[in-house]
């Protein structure tokens, strides 16, 4: 089964991501750390991260991946879109979007990402 990791420090959101996301397997981590840990044992098919945390900013989250695995699929979610679009893009992020977000196109950047090469 497609495995999505949700990197959130607002758990409350992760559980949304799960209902939202729920035809595919979706694990949350609540903070950046713990992120990472679970990028690393599971090495999932997406990742979803935002960008504001307190422990490890979901800037370090996503560098940290892609050098882990350069052609990871990484979407940004951040309250701060004009101020970490353009960055996240280049460090390799696949979308950044802004919160909040449409959820029709959230579900449709998902699919598009997950059903590449299928």
């Amino acid at each position: 089964m497609t495995k999505i990791l949700v990197v959130d420090d607002d758990c409350s959101i992760c559980e949304l991501y799960k209902e939202i996301l729920g035809s595919f397997e979706v694990v949350s981590a609540c903070s950046g750390r713990e992120g990472l840990e679970l990028y690393r044992k599971l090495m999932p098919d997406l990742v979803i991260v935002d960008i504001n945390m307190p422990d490890i900013s979901g800037v370090e989250v996503a560098k940290e991946i892609f050098k882990l695995n350069p052609e990871a699929v990484v979407i940004v979610v951040t309250a701060y879109y004009q101020e970490f679009e353009s960055k996240m893009l280049r460090l390799g992020a696949k979308e950044v979007l802004g919160k909040p977000f449409n959820l029709k196109h959230f579900r449709e950047c998902v699919a598009k990402y997950l059903n590449k090469g299928s």
